[in-house]
C-alpha cells in the first residue's frame, strides 16, 4: 500500500501569541499541542490548503479530507530550517535517501576505532540525525576487505563491526547497501601475494613503501587471485544474504587517465580485464536476490563516463549481472552545474539500469573546485587553501542544482546517499561538505533540498538573488 504523501510546507511566518486565541473562531476548530519550541495547530480542513489565510501562519500542505498541519513558529532565526521535516518523508516519492555511517554512530557510544573523535552527547545527536532523515544505510569502512578479512584464511575475519552495522540497519527498517567487495584500494597485501615474479616493469618500492598499490614483490597466479576473490565474496555476501540488499561489487576501476578503459591495478595485472565480470558473477551466485552495482566517482566527467558507458555495454553484452550504476557524486561548490548533472544522468540512464547516487558530498574548499576525483590519495590536496568566498550560499545552490536534476530523473535515480552524517565526521571534513555542520544544525544547504522536494519543475537554481 502507498504511503500517505508527507504534508509539504508552503509558506511560513511569525504570528503574535494572541492570535492562537482567535483560531478556534477562524476555523471552526483547533487541537493545540507542543513540538520542542513549537505550538502546533491542527485544524480540520475541508479542502486542501484552505482552512485559514496562508498570510497568517505557516500552512503545510496535505492531501484532501485530511488534516491539514499548522506550525506557529516562535521566533525563527534568519534562514534556520526547520529539521522536523525529514528528508526521506520530503522524497517519499522520488528517491531513497541514504546516508554512509561509521562505527561510532553504530554504537551509539565514543569507540577509538577511525580519525574521528566524537563525545558521547555528540554521537547521540549524530544518532538522531541519521535516524530522522535516512532510510538507507551504507557502512563508511567497515565492509571494505581491508577491515573485514585482514588476514588470510576462514579465521581471518573480524565480523563484529560489520555484524553491528548490518543489526543497526534491520532493527531500524533501513535498506542496506554493501561496501565494497573488490577495490584496488584498502585491500591487504596478502591478497595478491604468492610466488610468481612481478612484471618486469614494477619498481622496487622505496624503502618503507609498498610500491603501486600498496604492494610489490612476488604474487598470486590468476587462478589464486579468483579463487581468494571467489572465496571472500561467496563468505561475506553470503554471510549477510536476505538483510543487505544492495553491494558495490567492483569499486573504482575505471581510468582517470589516457584512452585506457580500466585503471592500472594488482586485479587487472593478475586476472585480467575479466576480473570485473567474474566479481558479479561470485556475488550473484552467493545471493541471487541481491541488487549488485558498479560504483565509480567523477561520472560527471564526460570523458571517464565514456567509458564507463563502454565497461558496462561490454559487461551487458556478456551477461553480466550488473544491476544498477553506482554514481558517487563526490562534486564542488562550483561544478558540475545543473545542465551538466543533468546530461549525465541522460547519458548513465541510456544504459537501461538504475542509478544510485553513492557517496555524495559538495565541497566547498578553494582547492578542491577544479576536482570531481574521489582518490583518497589527493583527499588532503583538494580539501586545503581555506573555504571559497560565500562558501554556504554558493553550497546551497550547488545542493538545489543536484536535487533538481536528481528529480528531473527520478525515473531512473533511485538512491541518493550522503557519505557522512555532517561535516564533523565527513572524509573531506576541512571542505565542509555537507547538509549539517559539525554540531548537527542544518545550513542553508539543508533548507535548499527540503525545498526542492516541494517544485514542480526541477531546473536549474536562481543564483543571481
Amino acid at each position: 500500500m502507498k504511503k500517505t504523501p508527507p504534508h509539504r510546507l508552503l509558506r511560513r511566518t511569525t504570528v503574535p501569541a494572541a492570535l492562537l486565541l482567535l483560531l478556534p473562531l477562524l476555523c471552526g476548530f483547533a487541537a493545540f499541542g507542543q513540538e520542542a519550541d513549537q505550538t502546533v495547530i491542527t485544524i480540520q480542513a475541508g479542502e486542501q490548503g484552505k482552512a485559514i489565510s496562508p498570510d497568517l501562519v505557516g500552512i503545510y500542505e496535505a492531501p484532501a479530507q485530511s488534516l491539514t498541519v499548522f506550525r506557529i513558529l516562535g521566533s525563527p532565526t534568519a534562514g534556520s530550517a526547520d529539521t522536523t521535516i525529514a528528508m526521506k518523508d520530503a522524497f517519499r516519492d522520488d528517491f531513497q535517501i541514504g546516508v554512509a555511517i561509521n562505527r561510532t554512530i553504530v554504537a551509539g557510544a565514543s569507540t577509538s576505532a577511525g580519525r574521528f573523535r566524537r563525545a558521547p552527547d555528540d554521537v547521540a545527536k549524530d544518532r538522531e540525525i541519521v535516524l530522522q532523515h535516512f532510510n538507507h544505510l551504507a557502512p563508511e569502512n567497515d565492509l571494505k576487505w581491508a577491515l573485514i578479512h585482514p588476514r588470510e584464511g576462514t579465521d581471518g575475519y573480524n565480523w563484529e563491526p560489520a555484524d553491528a552495522f548490518v543489526d543497526f540497519g534491520v532493527t531500524h527498517g533501513m535498506y542496506i547497501a554493501g561496501h565494497t567487495l573488490v577495490w584496488h584500494s584498502q585491500t591487504p597485501r596478502w591478497v595478491f601475494a604468492g610466488t610468481n615474479p612481478p612484471p618486469a616493469s614494477v619498481e622496487a618500492p622505496p624503502p618503507g613503501r609498498g610500491g603501486r598499490f600498496g604492494f610489490s614483490g612476488p604474487r598470486a597466479s590468476r587462478e589464486e587471485l579468483l579463487e581468494r576473490m571467489r572465496d571472500h565474496i561467496h563468505t561475506v555476501v553470503g554471510r549477510y544474504k536476505g538483510r543487505i540488499q544492495a553491494w558495490d561489487v567492483v569499486n573504482e576501476a575505471l581510468s582517470d587517465r589516457g584512452d585506457d578503459v580500466l585503471r592500472n591495478s594488482p586485479w587487472l595485472e593478475i586476472i585480467g580485464p575479466d576480473f570485473i565480470a567474474k566479481a558479479f558473477e561470485y556475488a550473484h551466485e552467493a545471493d541471487p536476490d541481491a541488487l549488485l552495482r558498479y560504483n565509480d566517482y567523477g561520472l560527471e566527467n564526460p570523458e571517464k563516463r565514456a567509458k564507463l558507458i563502454t565497461l558496462i555495454r561490454s559487461l551487458q553484452e556478456q551477461g553480466v549481472p550488473v544491476m544498477a550504476i553506482g554514481s558517487q557524486t563526490h562534486v564542488s561548490a562550483t561544478s558540475p552545474s545543473f545542465e551538466e548533472m543533468d546530461r549525465a544522468l541522460t547519458e548513465m540512464k541510456s544504459l537501461g539500469l538504475p542509478i544510485h547516487i553513492t557517496e555524495l558530498d559538495v565541497n566547498t574548499a578553494t582547492r578542491g573546485q577544479r576536482s570531481l576525483g574521489a582518490d583518497i590519495a589527493d583527499n588532503a590536496g583538494v580539501t586545503e587553501g581555506g573555504l571559497v568566498d560565500s562558501a554556504e550560499q554558493l553550497q546551497a545552490e550547488q545542493y538545489a542544482n543536484l536535487f533538481r536534476a536528481f528529480r528531473k530523473h527520478k525515473d531512473a535515480v533511485k538512491v541518493v546517499t550522503f557519505w557522512g552524517v555532517n561535516d564533523a565526521v565527513s572524509w573531506r571534513s576541512n571542505g565542509r561538505p555537507l547538509l549539517f555542520d559539525g554540531d548537527n544544525q542544518p545550513k542553508p544547504a539543508f533548507d535548499a533540498v527540503i525545498r526542492v522536494a516541494t517544485e514542480d519543475d526541477p531546473g536549474p537554481a536562481n543564483t543571481s538573488e
